[in-house]
């Protein structure tokens, strides 16, 4: 095919493209819209791959640098200095977490830290809370410090048996909270998930255990949690169904048993000492309880005996003045006891008394007589 040929073949083309378009604009402007197109879309891919040469070969040294930029993130080295908490929220992802430690300074770019939780494979090992790290550290060094065992959490420690107003003071003490601030939350309850036979009273039902509270923890939000494991143990152990057997509600199962952690030793004589309670409520005529730790309650007072003078406090709280319960636990039991509330012993006793001041060793009886012997044991032991 000649010059000729060719041109007249591309003329023809441009004749038909035309014609086509004619009726938007004419064969000339047409053309020449084409001829730009043509035109932009051949050298834009030519004019990047002869400004990439010219990275890579012709720009040398400078050219590296900005390709190195590009692609390797800025980030510091070491562990860091000063100190600066942050918080892990509920949801977060890694980017998240990256974004507020580069607002806060501990790294120097969010890119190099989600590349060093990606090169740890901890992406999802982000655990919420809050967490004490350091200014400029390296990405690598703030992945290794974001670990569950770092965070910063109150660990607290509720023995069992507590009342409610000793159990409100550890809890400020052990994170640093106002008591006040303790003692309000416990007296609006109305947000704390009780059950409905606790008549809105938390004593009783703070579950005593070991907690962990992260720093912005709220005394509501402390209370809660223990009254949730409460709400737990009661539905492990039955405790309306085991209430519902022994004729009695879940509410006075827990006053029996906040008696039976006061008055117990050791976990082995609990079983014992729910059954004089027991016999004391069905013995007929019915008995008086005559339990000290309940006059103690009532006086405010942690003796382990009552005096005669004290036995004869008007208080509803005083089982050696009024037949039957208390109107409400006077501890908060644990689980050893309310399993010993729902499952008495077998047997007859109607009295028990610790019969040496310097252990935990209880002794029961069944008669006044045997009653007044092991009195006498208490004394001579030096009570």
């Amino acid at each position: 095919m000649n010059d000729l040929d060719l041109n007249t073949l591309l003329g023809a083309e441009d004749d038909e493209g035309a014609t086509r378009r004619g009726a938007r604009g004419g064969k000339r402007g047409g053309r020449r819209r084409r001829r730009r197109r043509n035109r932009g879309g051949f050298m834009a891919p030519l004019l990047a791959f002869f400004v990439l040469a010219g990275i890579l070969g012709g720009g040398g040294y400078y050219g590296y640098l900005w390709l190195s930029d590009a692609l390797v993130p800025d980030d510091y080295t070491g562990q860091g200095t000063g100190e600066v908490v942050i918080e892990i929220k509920d949801g977060q992802s890694a980017s998240d977490v990256a974004l507020e430690l580069e607002k806060q300074g501990v790294v120097a770019s969010a890119r190099a830290f989600t590349n060093a939780v990606a090169n740890a494979n901890k992406s999802a090992s982000l655990q919420p809370g809050e967490y004490k790290l350091r200014k400029k550290m390296s990405a690598a060094s703030a992945v290794a410090m974001l670990v569950p065992e770092n965070r910063l959490l109150a660990t607290v420690t509720i023995p069992e048996g507590r009342r409610l107003s000793d159990t409100l003071a550890l809890l400020a003490k052990a994170t640093d909270k106002p008591v006040k601030e303790f003692t309000a939350a416990a007296k609006d309850t109305g947000d704390l998930d009780l059950p409905s036979y606790a008549n809105g009273k938390l004593e009783g039902y703070a579950f005593p255990a070991t907690y962990e509270f992260r720093p912005k923890t709220t005394p509501k939000q402390m209370l809660s949690d223990m009254v949730k494991r409460f709400n737990r143990t009661a539905e492990t152990v039955d405790l309306a169904g085991g209430a519902k057997a022994l004729g009695h509600t879940p509410h006075e199962i827990m006053i029996i048993a906040s008696i039976v952690q006061a008055e117990a030793g050791r976990q082995v004589d609990m079983p014992k000492i729910a059954r004089v309670i027991y016999n004391r409520l069905e013995r007929k005529p019915q008995m008086k309880l005559e339990m000290d730790s309940t006059v103690m309650y009532a006086l405010g007072k942690y003796r382990t005996a009552a005096t005669i003078a004290e036995t004869k406090t008007k208080h509803p709280y005083n089982t050696y003045m009024y037949l039957g319960l208390p109107p409400g636990p006077i501890t908060n039991p644990g689980d050893h006891a309310i399993e010993a509330a729902l499952n008495p012993a077998k047997g007859p006793w109607l009295y028990f008394v610790a019969t040496d001041p310097n252990s935990d060793v209880t002794s029961f009886a069944t008669t006044e007589a045997e009653r007044q012997a092991l009195l006498a044991e208490y004394k001579a032991n030096g009570g």
